[in-house]
């Protein structure tokens, strides 16, 4: 995690929203993959399609133009289909990237062992 910021979202969605809300997600995804800073961002649905849970990792540089820039415009919609349940975060974070994540009441967590390859 040196020099990377993971988070991983817990969202909650009616059935019935799912439908709307993959078609909007695949608009941010789109958006998204031209970050160069963004290094993961997948959402991944259990069967029911109640709980969404979203994964992502950065290079620290890459959270804020990601919150302000990218995912912006699609956040209203967004919130209007999910509930964000819980948001953990990973890695050493900053006050400007705080600034973005403690609105969804983020976990912070940081790494004192281990290896990544």
């Amino acid at each position: 995690m040196k020099n990377e910021v993971y988070t991983i979202y817990h969202l909650a969605i009616e059935p019935t929203d799912f439908p709307a809300f993959e078609t909007l997600i695949s608009k941010i995804v789109d958006a998204t993959s031209k970050e160069s800073d963004t290094l993961t961002y997948e959402y991944v649905v259990n069967r029911d399609r109640t709980a969404v849970h979203i994964i992502e990792r950065y290079r620290p540089a890459g959270i804020v133009p990601h919150s302000d820039t990218t995912f912006a415009p699609f956040a209203e919609e967004f919130l209007s289909l999910v509930r964000i349940e819980k948001l953990y975060v990973y890695g050493e974070t900053t006050p400007e990237i705080r600034t973005r994540l403690d609105r969804f009441d983020a976990l912070y967590f940081s790494s004192f062992a281990g290896f990544s390859r």
